[in-house]
């Protein structure tokens, strides 16, 4: 017996569909244009610092200013990637969009007075605060929610480092340590795709690295291979809970405390 097709099953999925590409596409335009503005003040910063060495003794100054702005201002932002975390596998409450802009100014002076940052924070933080503004206008349930937070971190680290594909797999897996949504591949993989378009049409060039060459295929290659990615997964749990300890330490034994009036 042949299944049967009914037309308001089908006029369903599209208008699922339709929904979702509309979404997809808010997201790349303005996660997109805002990884534009972030790359644009980079290349500045950068430029300026090369042309000013001296701005270099004022870091600590820079670092300073930098945490009072999210004391004072970045509170309900400052967990920074984990609260975007948390709300992929709890949603409760939407992210504050301030915490674009708060990463997006904090990653700039640091490079400006010549700080190691990167910007895959940067661009996991804006993505997904930005993208996570659509939730009410859009009326998404708890769920959708979390599609849309991994759609929108997709769509910043695409944009940010011109990889859209990287960028959609770092959304799907990364995030969500080691496990994948599949309701989430479309979302992602849009997202990411178009932002990355939004970036390059508003001007930003990214560095493209030339692979020299690639070793052959052989087992002593393939073991270093295994073995490397060990160690190297093992640094990272060594760096990530050492920033915690040492974060929450910190955090215990020194205190702001402002200077009476």
């Amino acid at each position: 017996m042949k299944p049967r097709f009914h037309l308001h099953d089908q006029l369903a999925a599209l208008t699922y569909l339709g929904r979702w590409l509309v979404i997809c596409i808010a997201i790349a335009m303005l996660v997109g244009s805002a990884s534009a503005i972030f790359l644009h003040s980079m290349e500045w910063a950068t430029q300026t610092r090369d042309a000013n060495h001296w701005l270099i003794w004022g870091l600590p100054f820079a670092g300073f200013a930098v945490g009072w702005l999210y004391l004072k201002f970045g509170s309900s932002v400052e967990a920074g990637n984990n609260l975007l975390i948390e709300e992929i596998h709890q949603p409760k409450s939407t992210v504050r969009l301030r915490m674009a802009p708060m990463v997006l100014l904090g990653t700039v002076i640091s490079h400006l007075f010549g700080a190691s940052v990167g910007r895959e924070g940067t661009a996991v933080q804006m993505g997904g605060s930005i993208a996570d503004q659509l939730s009410k206008p859009f009326k998404l349930s708890q769920e959708e929610r979390s599609t849309v937070l991994l759609a929108g971190i997709s769509a910043g680290f695409a944009s940010v480092f011109g990889t859209p594909i990287a960028g959609a797999v770092f959304g799907l897996e990364v995030v969500m340590l080691g496990r994948i949504r599949y309701q989430s591949l479309l979302p992602c993989f849009i997202a990411a795709i178009w932002a990355d378009r939004v970036t390059t049409l508003l001007g930003v060039h990214h560095t493209h690295y030339a692979v020299a060459s690639i070793p052959t295929a052989s087992a002593l290659n393939l073991t270093a291979v295994v073995v490397a990615g060990a160690v190297f997964g093992l640094a990272g749990m060594v760096f990530s809970k050492g920033l915690q300890v040492s974060g929450a330490f910190i955090k215990q034994r020194i205190a702001y405390v402002s200077a009476p009036v």
